[in-house]
């Protein structure tokens, strides 16, 4: 697949803008005021993958293409933007084309912005959800008007109508389609619903609360049984600039093991159900993004659509074979190097050469 999206979203003056920032090393504006962000930020960032690095040494190449993961800083929502509120419409539009969100939520106090009685992090997720699902509905609204009228032309309509009516009515309870079962919701697909799109809470803390327990068990409740993430936009920020032995030394610092980012691009396959494979030789080696359970054949297609036309077969070497052997040559020699044919399913640590016809 091609790189996966992110759409960064939150309310106004969470910190999105300044982790965006952060993990993307760019430079836009950060200030403590709504709609600082106007036109979506789009920054594409390479996942760390180590495993490139040996294999480089192994086939004695300086070219390395990481896998990517772009991430789109979306202004602000405000309540109402389901209804066009603060150019609502138009931050929504750009979440429908992402494959996940990442809603950042502030679990710190800003002596500039923040009093105790506008300080509620169980509210501002609330605020976003609502907006979303409001904006889902009014989108299955419209649609459920014409599935109505071609059931009555055609009743084997039906299990797709049910599952309209059935997405209706769980949006109108204020509840995300994620959060609700139902087999057919492949037939909603083509609406880019928001609530369907799988969700990281990430709460954005102050750098002093990156060990607190209890604070992180109370944020932890609020979007149970989701798993959330714990970081804080200032540290990232403080990240961005270092070379790598000051970075691990500011990290471990705070008793943190990875950065943000990491934490991040983790979840977020873990979320999507991604993971790379590898293609190595002299030319290049490279990470290719693709869906847990892809065939070999599909594999090849996401190099490109006519490998897959014309696959073959793989040969493939387990990754840790070929480090545990030092070379191509003396993996081969022990017998490491498989062909798998067209149902073979890819896996994780797969470095794959593909055979085909164009």
């Amino acid at each position: 697949m091609s790189s996966i999206s992110c759409a960064v979203v939150g309310l106004p003056n969470v910190g999105k803008s300044t982790l965006f920032n952060a993990l993307t090393k760019s430079n836009i504006l950060v200030a403590n005021y709504p709609f600082a962000t106007i036109e979506p930020n789009v920054g594409i960032v390479n996942v760390p993958d180590q495993r490139l690095i040996e294999l480089a040494k192994i086939y004695q190449t300086e070219k390395i293409t990481p896998a990517t993961i772009k991430f789109i800083d979306i202004a602000g929502l405000v309540e109402g933007a389901h209804k066009g509120e603060g150019l609502g419409n138009q931050f929504l539009a750009k979440i429908r084309t992402c494959n996940a969100i990442i809603h950042v939520v502030k679990a710190f106090k800003d002596k500039n912005i923040d009093s105790n009685d506008n300080f509620n992090p169980k509210k501002d997720i609330e605020i976003i959800n609502t907006e979303l699902a409001l904006a889902d509905l009014s989108t299955v609204d419209k649609r459920l008007l014409s599935i109505e009228k071609e059931y009555k032309a055609n009743p084997k309509l039906k299990a797709v109508l049910d599952t309209y009516h059935w997405a209706k009515e769980t949006l109108e309870q204020n509840i995300p389609l994620r959060d609700s079962k139902i087999k057919d919701v492949n037939y909603l697909n083509d609406l880019q619903l928001l609530t369907l799109k799988p969700v990281i809470y990430l709460f954005n803390l102050a750098e002093s609360d990156l060990e607190n327990q209890k604070l992180k068990e109370e944020l932890s409740s609020i979007v149970k049984p989701t798993i959330p993430l714990f970081i804080s936009a200032k540290l990232e920020d403080e990240l961005k600039d270092l070379d790598d032995l000051d970075k691990k030394e500011l990290l471990l610092s705070y008793n943190q093991k990875e950065s943000g980012l990491i934490k991040l691009i983790n979840s977020s396959y873990t979320i999507l159900n991604l993971e790379s494979f590898l293609t190595a030789g002299k030319k290049e080696v490279r990470a290719w993004t693709i869906k847990k359970g892809t065939t070999a054949p599909q594999a090849a297609g996401v190099i490109h659509q006519d490998f897959e036309k014309g696959f073959i077969a793989a040969e493939v070497i387990d990754y840790q074979d070929l480090i545990n052997f030092g070379s191509y040559q003396l993996t081969k020699l022990a017998g490491k190097i498989r062909t798998e044919g067209k149902n073979y399913v890819m896996q994780e640590n797969d470095i794959a050469e593909f055979r085909f016809n164009v």
